[in-house]
């Protein structure tokens, strides 16, 4: 590819083509957002109640962090393709196992097909396009790296209705998974199948990095280990963990609270469940574009700020479209979360390493995806209403925000590595 270079072939040739491959695949992994359309069919069919039925996606989430961890250091060195392809095989052979569920005794084989061996695959492959971009993209990071994940926010979009209605025409509701792993599958693989890291000495003509400005990226290269070493690590993690403790707590609660404050039916929250889907993808473009302009800590300070209002506000938003509003820039400010991190990690640390970097932080995902809901149907329940635990993410929002304005890019009193954008295969 060097060589075609110089003869002329543009060297950022087939970078938007990855990108749609890139999307291909993450709407494939996006479906575990489509989770609660399986709640109700499982919990009659199998007798299990609210709690166990979730347990299968609690699970998930939770591993996703394994995968991203083990698939990000491992694309560093192997490059995207070979992760993607094996985490994909994963992701969906969990899925297709996950099938084979079949009495209310084996909830547990649910949570370790789905669960376990979906959640590590999911992981595994989640970061690599990201990284991978990244490389590829060094002039519109934000965007990009939005972009790539956006697919992901738009999975359960599709999703949802298409295993809504597949579970409508059959009584073993856990058949569905079948078609739906192959499914999976074949997309993910596809679309890994081209993934390729940028040749090295890889550039993008007439673009420079920034020295000064807004969105500043740094000038030296770290590997996890030494990531992990700087304060700066733990407080993106941090960052990102409270931002989606927030997020998610209301999209485990959507339609439950919708019917709850605005008192809309069942039928009617499901609808604006899917639509708020698109919020979630949106976000994750938006917020990544504009972080490119107005600096990443500054859109990581609008997000928590919003949702901080907008939590604030839910408990007493009784008029539907009111709290529709208010429900969609949540989940904006959550979806913007994952589109703006990836490019801040690459910024702080570089993007030789960013699988390992970022990877390792999706254990905000896994922390924050549990917590959030969590708190919020524990105090629900204590309380009976909303108003209490929205109140408390609203805190929470309000706290996290002592965190961007601290988190300067990492100093390197010894001097600046060099920050070569590529390394590797």
């Amino acid at each position: 590819m060097a060589h075609s270079s110089a003869q002329g072939v543009r060297p950022t040739g087939g970078r938007w083509g990855l990108v749609v491959a890139a999307v291909l695949v993450q709407l494939a992994l996006g479906a575990v957002y489509a989770w609660s359309v399986f709640n109700q069919p499982l919990q009659e069919q199998f007798g299990w109640s609210k709690t166990q039925v979730v347990l299968p996606f609690t699970v998930a989430i939770g591993t996703i962090f394994i995968g991203s961890l083990i698939g990000g250091r491992i694309q560093d060195r192997r490059g995207p393709r070979p992760v993607a392809l094996g985490g994909g095989i994963l992701y969906g052979v969990g899925n297709i196992l996950a099938s084979l569920t079949s009495s209310s005794d084996q909830l547990w084989l649910l949570i370790v097909t789905y669960g376990v061996v979906g959640g590590i695959g999911l992981g595994a492959v989640y970061i690599t396009p990201i990284a991978m971009l990244s490389k590829w993209f060094p002039d519109r990071r934000g965007l990009i790296t939005g972009i790539a994940v956006a697919g992901f926010g738009f999975g359960a979009v599709i999703v949802a209705p298409v295993a809504k209605a597949l579970l409508s025409g059959t009584d073993d509701k856990t058949s569905v998974f079948l078609p739906l792993g192959i499914a999976y599958l074949i997309a993910v693989l596809l679309g890994a199948s081209t993934f390729r890291n940028p040749p090295p000495g890889y550039h993008v003509p007439g673009f420079t990095p920034k020295t000064g400005g807004r969105a500043v990226a740094g000038t030296r290269v770290y590997t996890l280990g030494e990531a992990l070493r700087t304060r700066q690590w733990y407080l993106l993690t941090a960052i990102l963990t409270l931002n989606v403790t927030c997020g998610i707590a209301l999209i485990s609660q959507a339609s439950d609270a919708a019917q709850t404050i605005a008192g809309v039916s069942a039928a009617t929250a499901a609808t604006l469940v899917g639509i708020l889907g698109l919020f979630n993808g949106a976000g994750r473009v938006a917020w990544a574009w504009l972080s490119d302009r107005v600096g990443r800590m500054t859109a990581f300070i609008g997000m928590l700020v919003l949702q901080a209002i907008c939590f604030f506000i839910l408990p007493h938003a009784a008029a539907f479209a009111v709290f529709a509003v208010l429900a969609a820039v949540v989940y904006l400010s959550y979806g913007g979360g994952f589109g703006t991190m990836p490019a801040t990690a690459a910024d702080y640390f570089g993007t030789p390493n960013a699988g390992a970097v970022y990877g390792a932080m999706i254990v905000a995902w896994s922390i924050g995806g549990v917590v959030g809901p969590l708190i919020t149907s524990a105090l629900f329940e204590a309380s009976g209403n909303y108003t209490l635990p929205f109140t408390v993410i609203a805190i929470i929002a309000l706290v996290a925000l002592v965190l961007p304005p601290i988190t300067k890019l990492p100093t390197t009193p010894s001097g600046p590595r060099p920050h070569n954008e590529v390394t590797g295969p």
